[in-house]
């Protein structure tokens, strides 16, 4: 089934949109109402290729949800999109005044979806003051060059004073869609400013930034989005959406081409429900690696996954992946096949991380004999070293050696091809569902699931790794 019209088909953000260079947001700040938390440590599996590759995967996960402003002055919260209501009689008039500040701030909100879906680039940025007008714009530019088919904006919780006479603070949730029509809508949340009147007028529109982890969950949202912050050009096929700066649209069709046999792997890939209904790569320029969702990777990263809701998970590559020649396969089928097995939401221990990307790298290997994993070089390095057998504890760190990252991802690798070599994909999926969605422990679930205990199931992963490396 064709998503996206004929294979190939390019768009390109007008070349008189206004220049890009905006500074993204930095990471890890509180999420939107809630006071700040210390993050827990960061538990983003991330995958590494062998030194000759230098090719890695990182998967970022995010909670789709949307936190609710917290009120001031004695209002109470507000769910995301509540319609308002008739004041009562005892309705603090604070709140009534926030109420209708709100429906004016809507009707601009739907007078700009309905200027981005019918193509009138001044009407969306109308709504704006002349200083924020130019980066609507150049948004504009980035969203339709994505065939954005979905684009709404709503208050999340009432309005606050901003401190000044007839200006208010407020969290704008948009829901999008790219290609699909009928999608599953992605969220942002972003802290408005906007100036009352018959008809508001947005005062700032910051770029969305990255939320906090709270109670062990990653409660916001991945940071400054490719639209957010660059011009792109896209081509759109069958199953994949990729798309770049215009400096490396040339490398679009060929990319294209590679993701779309990619994604073949990667919907048989899929643990639970259906396949993505289009898979979004994103090819990062260094200036983008730095920008894109927050940037701040770990120093061995070339790629990842990151989760931005709605069932979504967009594939970034690093600007060096294009240059790896049949390396790049295995990143496109690793990298999509996160996208196709992840939940949309949650958030797993960092216990799972050994599955997760063993999962991934199986589909990387597409296959292939063990014999002819190339990481298996690194890998025999690492267990015949001093590891100590434990699957839980192989993610690596940030500033982790090339030769003990590559290791730890090999290890994983023959990890799960010992469960699909013994019991089958199947029921391999299913311990991957287990684990990783319904965020169980494995010594609760292998019986069920194996007809064997846990520790007798580790202990034989750990004897078929360290006799595939000998």
């Amino acid at each position: 089934m064709n998503h996206g019209g004929p294979e190939g088909d390019e768009q390109l953000a007008p070349t008189g949109a206004t220049p890009d260079e905006v500074t993204a947001q930095p990471a890890h700040l509180p999420a939107v109402g809630l006071p700040p938390v210390s993050p827990i440590p960061d538990s983003r599996p991330r995958r590494r290729w062998p030194l000759w590759a230098a090719v890695v995967a990182v998967v970022l996960t995010l909670s789709v949800g949307v936190p609710v402003v917290l009120l001031t002055g004695g209002v109470s919260d507000v769910e995301v999109g509540e319609p308002a209501t008739a004041a009562s009689p005892t309705e603090n008039p604070t709140t009534v005044a926030a109420r209708q500040v709100a429906e004016r701030i809507t009707a601009q909100l739907d007078k700009q979806s309905a200027a981005l879906l019918g193509g009138d680039r001044s009407g969306f940025a109308a709504i704006a003051s002349s200083a924020v007008r130019p980066d609507l714009r150049r948004r504009f530019d980035a969203l339709k060059a994505l065939r954005v088919t979905h684009w709404q904006g709503r208050p999340s919780g009432l309005p606050t004073s901003a401190g000044r006479a007839g200006e208010w603070r407020v969290s704008i949730e948009f829901q999008y869609c790219f290609v699909v029509p009928n999608c599953q809508p992605s969220p942002m949340a972003v802290e408005t400013r906007w100036r009352d009147g018959a008809e508001p007028q947005l005062l700032t529109f910051p770029k969305s930034k990255s939320s906090a982890y709270v109670n062990g969950r990653y409660n916001g949202q991945p940071g400054a989005l490719p639209w957010e912050v660059s011009k792109l050009a896209v081509r759109v096929g069958k199953r994949v959406m990729v798309a770049s700066t215009p400096a490396h649209r040339d490398r679009l069709p060929g990319l294209l081409k590679r993701a779309e046999a990619a994604a073949k792997v990667a919907d048989s890939y899929v643990v639970t429900g259906a396949p993505p209904d289009l898979y979004r790569v994103f090819y990062a320029g260094p200036k983008e690696w730095d920008r894109w969702y927050g940037g701040d990777q770990p120093e061995w990263g070339a790629g990842y996954a990151v989760n931005v809701g709605g069932g979504h998970h967009e594939v970034v590559l690093a600007p060096e992946t294009l240059g790896y020649g049949p390396g790049l396969d295995e990143v496109l089928r690793h990298e999509l096949a996160h996208a196709a097995s992840l939940p949309d939401k949650g958030y797993w221990d960092d216990s799972a991380w050994w599955l997760v990307e063993g999962l991934a790298e199986h589909a990387g290997a597409d296959g292939q004999p063990v014999a002819r994993y190339e990481g298996l070089v690194p890998t025999r390095g690492l267990v015949k070293g001093d590891w100590d057998g434990k699957l839980d504890k192989l993610l690596p760190a940030d500033d982790a050696p090339d030769e003990e990252v590559a290791g730890t991802y090999g290890i994983a690798y023959l990890a799960f091809r010992h469960l699909v070599d013994r019991f089958g994909e199947e029921r391999a999926f299913a311990f991957f569902k287990a684990v990783v969605h319904d965020l169980r422990l494995p010594a609760q679930t292998t019986e069920e699931i194996f007809g064997e205990s846990w520790a007798s199931l580790r202990k034989e992963c750990v004897k078929y790794i360290r006799k595939a490396v000998r």
